[in-house]
């Protein structure tokens, strides 16, 4: 399934999504929901809903620096996933580094999470661990 991938500045659309999907991991590792650092950090961020007839159902956000595309979100809807929606919102990021010259892809996943399934068959390796988060890293040339 291919979705529209658009910008988006809906910040609470983008927090529930998030909030959502995170839940079980919060519990699970005994943390806090930081509504302020959300704030904060959003505005750093491009963001970009998924959709898929008229609906959204998914959200990626990154950053950069002059060495790498940073994936800081990629939420997809319960109802959605493993439908190749994050395959493709990891593709649209590719696109877009690749069009800046910037040769990697990185993110941070919660050990836990099994999207980690995901971003290996993406060609994302571990680079290190730390506080329970992998923190992986794909070349994009």
């Amino acid at each position: 399934m291919t979705p529209i991938i658009r910008p988006t500045n809906d910040k609470t659309f983008a927090e529930k999504l998030i909030r959502q999907n995170m839940s079980i991991y919060y519990k699970q590792l005994d943390m806090r929901w930081d509504t302020a650092l959300f704030d904060k950090q959003w505005h750093e961020l491009d963001s970009y809903e998924l959709v898929i007839n008229a609906s959204r159902v998914g959200l990626l956000s990154i950053n950069h620096d002059e060495n790498a595309y940073y994936i800081r979100e990629l939420q997809i809807a319960p109802l959605w996933q493993r439908q190749g929606l994050g395959t493709a919102a990891i593709r649209y990021a590719e696109e877009i580094a690749l069009q800046s010259s910037i040769p990697l892809l990185r993110l941070r996943v919660f050990c836990i999470n099994p999207a980690i399934a995901l971003y290996e068959r993406m060609g994302f390796r571990i680079r290190k661990t730390e506080g329970g988060t992998h923190y992986m890293e794909r070349s994009i040339f």
